[in-house]
């Protein structure tokens, strides 16, 4: 289906996306390698954009390859690397693969990744990158000229519930969605209490009702990884006591499947939730056994169950 992320959301049933681990050599057979271990749980992939500031494959040419493969990709757009030139270019060159789902972020800067001494863009925020994507799908670039005819895109934005300042993130969130977004990926918070806040807000303002809003969940093999994302990662904490208790297990892996699954469990149940977006970096099927486990069933499952979000607002 080329337009299953829209269709699904539109029509409110429950909606798991990945993240697609990045892609630096073996081409096409190593994208067709990595979707093998999720592809039957997912409705989309996000094809990434220079993650934390590293370089890899391009996010259009990773989308070609994941839509070559039979699922239907997100596009990630960052502001830290392309000017708005750049940016208009590979939205319009997108869509003209069929390539409409696209997903606006300011990106990391340049300091997170490996080559700190690269000259950061910004020409753009992403509130404005979701505005300017929105224009081009009504038919015209930034400067007014007009496109004809204008992309079909489905646009989407991030946002973090669990970093300072925390009683702006929804108002942020509500620009992005007024600005043209219809999902939000959430930033990775292994904070429960600060999911639960966002997303009373969310529910209480209407912006849930605006915009699915799909909490991310990131699987790790153990301590030393939740640890180096606590201290490397910015916006995002590991709470000491989640730390201590798979530091302290016999088996970390499986305390770390423990930990996501109760974050998923929880999200899963709280209201104005439409779904998850999961993230692996582990290269194997853990995706697959976390949905599993979850008992959200395969995509043909819920796709004819018609699974709804059941949100409650």
């Amino acid at each position: 289906m080329a337009d299953r992320l829209r269709d699904k959301i539109e029509r409110g049933q429950l909606v798991v996306t990945a993240e697609m681990p990045v892609i630096d050599g073996g081409g096409i057979d190593d994208v067709r390698y990595q979707l093998a271990f999720m592809a039957e749980y997912l409705d989309a992939v996000n094809a990434t954009d220079n993650a934390a500031a590293h370089a890899h494959c391009s996010p259009l040419a990773l989308s070609l390859a994941i839509k070559q493969c039979g699922m239907e990709p997100i596009m990630q757009l960052v502001c830290r690397d392309r000017n708005r030139l750049a940016l208009q270019a590979e939205i319009v060159g997108a869509a003209m693969h069929g390539i409409t789902n696209v997903c606006c972020l300011t990106g990391d800067d340049v300091t997170a990744g490996d080559e700190p001494e690269a000259r950061r863009v910004f020409d753009l925020d992403s509130i404005q990158l979701v505005a300017m994507a929105n224009a081009i799908a009504a038919g015209t670039y930034l400067s007014g000229r007009t496109i004809t005819p204008a992309p079909d895109l489905f646009i989407g934005a991030v946002e973090n519930p669990g970093a300072p300042p925390y009683d702006y993130r929804v108002r942020r969130a509500f620009k992005k969605v007024r600005a043209g977004a219809r999902y939000l990926q959430l930033q990775i918070s292994f904070e429960a209490e600060r999911l639960d806040a966002f997303m009373a807000e969310a529910v209480a303002t209407g912006l849930a009702e605006k915009a699915a809003i799909l909490p991310s969940i990131l699987l790790v093999r153990g301590a030393g990884a939740l640890k180096f994302v606590n201290a490397n990662v910015p916006g995002i904490v590991v709470p000491a006591d989640m730390i201590a208790r798979v530091e302290a297990a016999a088996d970390q892996q499986q305390a770390c499947e423990d930990e996501a699954f109760a974050l998923a469990r929880r999200a899963l149940d709280t209201p104005g939730v439409a779904g998850l977006h999961l993230i692996s970096f582990r290269r194997d099927a853990g995706i697959a056994a976390l949905c599993r486990r979850l008992e959200v069933g395969t995509r043909s499952e819920r796709e004819s169950r018609g699974d709804h979000h059941l949100l409650r607002v």
